[in-house]
């Protein structure tokens, strides 16, 4: 159970200075101007995946909707403001009784996605909008290039579990949001006890180099921990001589031993070898986890072995490559006038280099062939036709201010599998290559 996710016990501090210093002065200019009630369409996308990539990984909503529900100007933060003379003083009063009270559109967390996809459709006054632009943007872009990072070793891994282990190797909060984006993902279990308690993964763990050096010989390492665990623990086997490690470890657990880690080296080889080892002293049963640095390429490679589990940290936490998805969050319609009534008028910068954008409040869908098999994402405004109307992808998360889609993480990491499968089959290749599907824009029916 995600007791996180479900809004039980751990609370979230306030999110209101996870922003850029430029959307409070954006917000005070339109103040001024009479501008900022406007109703106001923002939608969040990235114009095209990470180079070598077939598809993104909707990640980190659960994590936003934790940001806005707690993006709250309290006294201090007020102070702060005002000290530093950011904005003035009916800014600060607006600001000191914000609540977004608008609505929020996106895919479910866990889908895929591909260039254009509006992922996240925010709406409400500019200014209560506005203002959520970069926490959004900081949580989907890390949480979602971790999670199709993710995504890619476990389909490298196919039935294999992979393990998390990065939170040595970034900043101890982001290895938290990693975690979270790795399971849904697709890994099984995280190192990091924080996101066990944060989030409810699995944790796991046994023993480092740092635990045999410690003993006066291999033996009384392996002794120690067998004694303290059980015969059904983890033993690292490659701090000297990987063969010795091998016999003494089973000498030591019997052929209950549970696995052995191998850390370092020819990992290809070395598992043969080892799993020959085991076989031959009766250890028939006894798993074999390799970890050292390991990606979605050395996972495919090591297919053929004769592996058990995966553990993977640097590669993971870090996107594999791409440490973000090149998110943004773009104005797409507004209002004429401050008037409820007032009807929509699409926008769009007009820019060259790659960076434009197409105005209008969006809806997606994802057309499938006839063997149920995604071949297309389309993307319009206007009425939805006929024919995608049970294909609509953006689900109803927040109406009105108030959170209306918190789900638990094993379902999020269930609907990511099931988006995978139904992808075509060139989707898992890791040679470079396209998105796996196109994207389709409608113009608007009238």
């Amino acid at each position: 159970m995600n007791t996180a996710d479900l809004g039980l016990p751990v609370d979230v501090p306030s999110t209101a200075l996870f922003t850029d210093h430029y959307e409070l002065t954006m917000l005070q200019a339109a103040l001024k101007a009479g501008t900022a009630d406007r109703r106001s369409v923002f939608e969040a996308f990235t114009r095209r995946l990470p180079e070598g990539r077939r598809y993104g990984v909707v990640a980190g909503t659960g994590r936003v909707l934790d940001a806005v529900e707690n993006f709250r100007f309290d006294a201090a933060v007020i102070d702060f403001l005002r000290e530093r003379r950011i904005v003035n003083e009916e800014t600060l009063e607006w600001l000191a009784s914000y609540r977004f009270g608008g609505d929020i559109w996106g895919y479910p967390e866990g889908e895929v996605y591909f260039p254009g996809s509006p992922v996240l459709r925010v709406e409400g006054s500019f200014a209560e909008c506005v203002l959520l632009e970069t926490v959004i943007l900081s949580i989907l872009n890390h949480d979602s290039a971790i999670a199709a990072a993710a995504s890619r070793m476990a389909s490298a891994a196919g039935d294999r579990p992979l393990i998390e282990m990065g939170a040595r190797r970034t900043h101890e909060l982001a290895a938290v949001a990693a975690s979270r984006a790795a399971y849904v993902g697709g890994f099984a279990t995280t190192s990091d006890l924080a996101a066990g308690f944060r989030y409810g993964i699995p944790t796991v763990g046994t023993s480092a180099h740092a635990f045999t050096l410690l003993h006066d010989s291999e033996r009384d390492a392996f002794q120690a921990q067998v004694d303290s665990l059980g015969r059904n623990t983890t033993l690292l086997v490659d701090t000297y001589d990987v063969t010795e490690a091998v016999r003494v470890a089973v000498e030591v657990a019997g052929p209950e031993l549970g696995a052995v880690r191998i850390d370092s080296g020819d990992l290809l080889l070395v598992a043969h070898r080892v799993r020959q080892q085991l076989d031959e002293l009766g250890a028939r049963q006894t798993r074999i986890i390799v970890t050292s640095d390991l990606d979605e390429y050395a996972i495919a490679s090591l297919a053929a072995a004769p592996v058990d589990a995966y553990g993977v940290g640097t590669q993971l936490v870090t996107g594999s490559g791409h440490p973000t998805c090149s998110m943004v969050y773009k104005l797409v319609a507004r209002a004429e006038s401050a008037d409820p009534k007032a009807p929509l008028v699409p926008v769009a910068k007009k820019s060259s280099g790659g960076k434009t954008s197409i105005g209008g409040r969006k809806w997606a869908a994802r057309r499938l062939d006839r063997d149920g098999v995604a071949e297309a994402e389309v993307i319009g405004t206007g009425p939805v036709p006929v024919e995608l109307a049970d294909r609509q992808l953006l689900v109803e998360l927040v109406k009105g201010g108030r959170v209306v889609a918190r789900e638990p993480l094993d379902v999020v990491r269930d609907r990511h599998a099931a988006a995978r499968a139904n992808l075509p089959l060139s989707a898992t290749q890791l040679s470079r290559g396209e998105a796996v599907i196109p994207t389709e824009y409608l113009p608007a029916r009238v």
